[in-house]
């Protein structure tokens, strides 16, 4: 049986595939997700640590249940989604002798979802499919699987969540729709369109492969597959969470409240209301301590802290983003023929006026903003192939004499299709006498126009805009025996290239290398994986 889980910042979905009626249906996990009156069923992204050292945990509504929420213990976690592949990961707390990581946490939510389906035969399942945020780097795809390796699983895939969120809506053959995915954690905009190709499906990878079992690679059938296909995506590390954040900030400025989890989930509750109402209160007292809080906010009030944060800058800025990445391909914003909206944040009324500021009103869809990319992820398993492109660009470093420092040197362009039918060549020469290999690292860089960056205020977890011009850079090879592409062997010298190098991206997103040497005319590395992109 397929089974796709979404899994969010704020809320986890899970869906499968009913063979009887030939539809998904979204999962409803006894004290995991939401009680009965919830619908659609949602997992809370939440874990609480009960024993580090065994792995023993507490995952989503149990949580709140027991009112393990409400505790400023180290022991609760929230938001960890967005601590996962961070290069600062802030106040790690040690819980019975074990220094406990966003990503081990990560691990014990996700598994835990894993073995409660596995419990029950209806829902054991042998396909699974995961979503990732279009702005993840590499270090959280690694992440995702080196968790999928210890899974009881046949085959694991991961599709970008705003394309699964297309699929999930019904797109149409030929249709170009623009996703606006808005949770808890991350702004995920991405331009995609269907297209019909006869292909052989044991040949064509169905989204990007991280395990796939002898037993299932051994299935294949010529069939017509419906491929996404990805034309423009932008995103940012803006969700949910920060208003929730921003809104507790207000509050304790001109009411002098504490920030702790109880203030944070009230905050998130007068949020949720006030995309229903004009107007939102909430009281909380607590009889044993005498604890007691009355907040009051209105729409227009709330609005005003969001510009106050640049939040609707920051939104535009990804929008002209993937605009202006669809012009280039000679898409313009009328044709467009849909905008589905994703995600709890996309009920915000201000988001969906935000919205409705670039695109007409019948062209905007919001009737499945938590369903639609559990559903959509789903389709992979029902014979839909997914066709992407790069995302970040990649480059090696340099010294940049000039400024004094290293800087990067762009080889592979963001918005390249893969695999590539073609490599990109480098010709590398010696830089000191007797040289007995040459290294070089490369990096995965992210957008240079602006964004968010992560980082802790304590132990909070926060983000902050960054200005124009500068860009992420992650390494993707910058480790002890990694760096060394070829020992020259007679050993090189400088004033003339030595070797060649071939890049290229094959199906699987690898980075390739292939190094000859000019010198002897030996292959020193041929068709060599160096890293694994996203």
């Amino acid at each position: 049986m397929a089974i796709a889980i979404d899994f969010g910042t704020s809320n986890t979905v899970i869906t499968r595939w009913n063979l009887a009626t030939q539809q998904s249906e979204t999962l409803r996990l006894p004290g995991l997700s939401q009680q009965l009156s919830q619908n659609p069923p949602l997992i809370p992204s939440l874990l609480y640590v009960e024993d580090a050292s065994q792995g023993k945990v507490v995952v989503g509504q149990a949580v709140r249940d027991r009112g393990l929420d409400l505790t400023s213990e180290p022991r609760f976690f929230r938001s960890f989604k967005r601590g996962i592949g961070a290069d600062i990961q802030g106040f790690l707390p040690e819980l019975d002798g074990t220094i406990v990581t966003f990503e081990q946490v990560g691990k014990w939510f996700l598994t835990s979802l894993i073995e409660q389906l596995n419990s029950n035969t209806a829902n054991a399942s042998d396909s699974l499919v995961l979503t990732v945020p279009v702005d993840s780097f590499e270090t959280y795809r690694h992440w995702l699987t080196d968790v999928c390796k210890s899974l009881p699983v046949e085959q694991v895939r991961i599709v970008d969540e705003p394309t699964a969120a297309a699929l999930g809506y019904g797109i149409v053959e030929g249709e170009t729709l623009l996703v606006v995915d808005f949770g808890g954690g991350t702004l995920d905009l991405s331009l995609v369109r269907l297209d019909n190709l006869d292909l052989d499906a044991g040949n064509k990878p169905m989204g990007f492969i991280l395990k796939w079992g002898e037993k299932l690679l051994g299935e294949s059938s010529k069939q017509k597959v419906k491929t996404a296909r990805v034309l423009a995506k932008s995103g940012q590390n803006l969700g949910g969470s920060d208003i929730d954040h921003w809104l507790v900030d207000y509050f304790a400025e001109t009411q002098a409240i504490m920030r702790s989890p109880l203030t944070i989930q009230l905050a998130e509750r007068l949020k949720i209301q006030l995309s229903l109402q004009a107007e939102a209160q909430e009281a909380y007292f607590n009889d044993e301590t005498f604890e007691s809080y009355e907040l009051k906010l209105t729409r227009d009030r709330f609005e005003t802290i969001l510009r106050g944060h640049q939040f609707f800058d920051n939104l535009d800025e990804s929008m002209t983003q993937v605009l202006q990445q669809a012009r280039r391909q000679g898409i313009e914003r009328e044709d467009i023929d849909a905008v589905l909206l994703v995600g709890g944040t996309v009920q915000i009324p201000a988001v969906q006026n935000w919205v409705q500021q670039y695109f007409e009103a019948d062209k905007i869809r919001s009737q499945k903003p938590f369903e639609a990319i559990a559903q959509g992820a789903l389709q992979l398993a029902q014979g839909i192939e997914v066709q992407d492109f790069l995302y970040h660009s990649y480059g090696i470093r340099y010294w940049d004499k000039r400024q004094k420092c290293h800087n990067w040197h762009a080889l592979i362009k963001s918005g390249q299709p893969y695999p590539m039918s073609d490599g990109v060549e480098l010709f590398l020469g010696a830089s000191v006498e007797n040289q007995p290999s040459i290294e070089l690292i490369i990096g995965e860089l992210g957008a240079d126009t602006g964004g968010t960056e992560v980082y802790f205020d304590g132990d909070r977890l926060v983000t902050r805009n960054l200005s124009g011009g500068q860009s992420a850079v992650k390494p993707l090879n910058d480790r002890d025996g990694a760096k060394t592409i070829a020992t020259l062997n007679p050993p090189g010298f400088p004033g003339s290239d030595r070797i060649k190098l071939l890049f290229w991206v094959d199906a699987q997103c690898s980075l390739r290398i292939t190094v000859e040497d000019l010198l002897t005319n030996q292959t020193l590395v041929q068709n060599q994986i160096v890293a694994q992109l996203s």
